[in-house]
């Protein structure tokens, strides 16, 4: 995206990859909930997402986790593209093949990119909206021309998976379903019991394994994922050894509860990987598609009533930091005080619409260490009042006398960062706050197919909400913050925020020539989304916490994004006895 890649041509291997790492045995993993598809690249069912997607399936350009914006070639030998990015080239290599033996070709680059963009996931929509034509320049080359102006776009044309089009060519793509794909990866699928466990094979025949992208990457013959209907079941797999790995989320639990008789004994190895990643933002996130909610003064309250400090207590010793904005933890973070020099520039001529603290500086309210924080609650009421409501008869009311109600949806499988127990403990505290208010909240829990479907149609009040961001941020944005979101299912817009000074922070970054320009439109969208206060945002890790099979190793140089997809298994390896 800006100067060169880190790696000159020639490279040997990836800088966080082992080139010599052994090859051999198995690695299990234990999942939540379970699954109904094996096509994460549409809408419907309950998929299989990241083994069809990261070891089955490939793209043309393999994304570095040590560098935001670059690619390096993995099905393309070589790209091109013109100064203004209009347009990009990609040439296949000729060695590319399908599991199958058959060739990748330029018809399956075609297939794939034109299908994914029409009838795929609405993920894959955006960008694709923003193609002017797909055509074939060559026996093995495609080129990309575009209608906007956009210097992500060669990027992201780069990351679409590659489809067999003669596999599903005539069938409903749209449609979900248990039908084993085949790609070009590394992997796979050995078996699958629809629901509760798949395993992947590692190709022996697999056309990339001389490149030096792939040196010290997909070390393990077999990777398995078991599912399992909540995280306790899933710690007792793998404190019995039937899981190799578990991230633990509790710093508490990590500090106090891992004493059974196989870490003693050495079996079980703990290790922390750190990152530079940013915090991303995870907490209770309220739908304004409800009228209750669309009021910055109704968000606030809700904020305020949220007593960060003595849940963090609670639940995490309050070893774990809070998450200040979206981008907390990186260079990318909104600055504290008011904006200052380009950052400001960008959002001056969007003043009168922003909500307050965007310009002038946002904080969060600091809470209390008891369980009843007087201020936050007073804080809460006035704001609640200002907005209409007012306490009658012991519930919070608006002048008509329509109660404030809402309902709080949770998956009872948890979620990648929070298990189930602990997003139940959060809610049960905070509500006990908002009684206080006169506000008596109904929690639902479902399970992970009906919590999908409810939350891709947005019939919900207020929910979890996580979205993982990395260094280099762009289109995707659209889709988690963009206005079309607002009306058009399976977005992750679950706020359904519709702001014009968003998006335009959003083709700011785009169009950033530079670092710096890139940074302050960063800093300037960090500042809407905080000061919109569609978040109740909690804590955040900045390591990962892994217990795991003492004959599993990754290497010594980290990546900068740390426990990321690309770090573990791809490069971690079994020393066989």
């Amino acid at each position: 995206m800006y100067g060169k890649p880190a790696l000159s041509e020639g490279f040997t291997s990836l800088p966080y990859a082992r080139a010599d790492a052994p090859k051999g045995g198995a690695i299990r993993f234990a999942e939540p909930g379970g699954f109904d598809s094996l096509k994460p690249w549409v809408m419907k069912g309950n998929p299989v997402f990241y083994g069809t997607m990261g070891l089955v399936t490939e793209s043309l350009m393999y994304r570095s986790i040590d560098e935001p914006f670059t690619l390096y070639g993995l099905l393309a030998e070589s790209v091109e593209t013109d100064e203004s990015r209009a347009w990009i080239e990609f040439t296949l290599r000729p060695e590319a093949k399908f599991s199958d033996g058959s060739p990748v070709t330029v018809e399956d680059v075609i297939w794939s990119y034109e299908t994914l963009g029409t009838q795929g996931h609405p993920r894959y929509l955006g960008a694709w909206g923003k193609v002017e034509g797909i055509e074939q320049t060559g026996e093995r080359s495609v080129r990309i021309s575009f209608n906007t102006q956009d210097r992500e776009l060669p990027l992201l044309m780069g990351m679409r998976p590659i489809l067999k089009k003669a596999q599903w060519e005539g069938k409903d793509f749209t449609e979900s379903g248990l039908e084993v794909p085949i790609g070009s990866g590394p992997y796979v699928v050995d078996k699958v019991d629809a629901g509760r466990q798949i395993t992947f094979r590692r190709n022996p025949d697999y056309w990339g394994n001389d490149l030096p992208v792939n040196a010290g990457r997909n070390n393990f013959d077999t990777i398995r994922f078991d599912y399992f209907g909540d995280a306790n079941a899933m710690f007792e797999a793998f404190r019995a050894g039937e899981v190799d790995v578990w991230r633990e989320l509790s710093p508490v639990k990590w500090a106090t509860e891992y004493n059974f008789p196989r870490v003693q004994s050495g079996e079980i190895k703990k290790s922390e990987i750190g990152n530079s990643r940013p915090s991303g933002i995870m907490g209770l996130v309220m739908n304004t598609r409800n009228p209750i909610f669309a009021d910055w003064r109704v968000r606030q309250a809700l904020i305020e009533a949220f007593n960060f400090q003595f849940i963090n207590n609670t639940l995490n010793g309050g070893t774990e930091p809070r998450i200040t904005s979206y981008f907390s933890n990186s260079d990318l973070a909104m600055r504290p005080g008011p904006a200052e020099g380009r950052v400001k520039e960008l959002l001056t001529p969007f003043a009168a619409d922003l909500p307050p603290g965007a310009i002038e500086g946002y904080t969060l309210p600091e809470g209390s260490e008891k369980a009843f924080d007087r201020r936050g609650l007073r804080v809460a009421l006035k704001l609640l009042e200002e907005a209409g409501w007012t306490v009658q008869d012991g519930a919070l009311k608006n002048a008509q006398g329509r109660p404030f109600r809402f309902e709080v949806l949770l998956n009872q499988s948890g979620s990648a960062m929070r298990p189930a127990s602990e997003m139940q403990q959060m809610v049960d505290i905070y509500i006990e706050a908002l009684r206080n208010l006169g506000i008596m909240p109904q929690v639902t829990l479902l399970d992970s197919a009906q919590y999908i479907d409810r939350t891709n149609r947005y019939d919900f009040d207020m929910t979890w909400y996580e979205r993982a961001l990395s260094l280099s941020p762009g289109n995707e944005l659209m889709l988690y913050w963009g206005s079309a979101g607002v009306t058009e299912p399976g977005s992750r817009n679950l706020m359904g925020m519709n702001s014009a000074a968003a998006e335009a922070m959003i083709a700011e970054m785009l169009n950033a020539a530079t670092p710096e320009d890139f940074n302050a439109a960063v800093q300037a969208l960090d500042r809407v989304l905080t000061a919109g206060r569609y978040v109740i945002p909690v804590s955040y890790s900045p390591i990962s916490r892994l217990a795991h099979d003492a004959s599993l190793h990754y290497p010594e140089i980290t990546p900068v994004y740390g426990d990321w997809p690309g770090f573990l298994p791809e490069v971690w390896w079994k020393e066989m006895e």
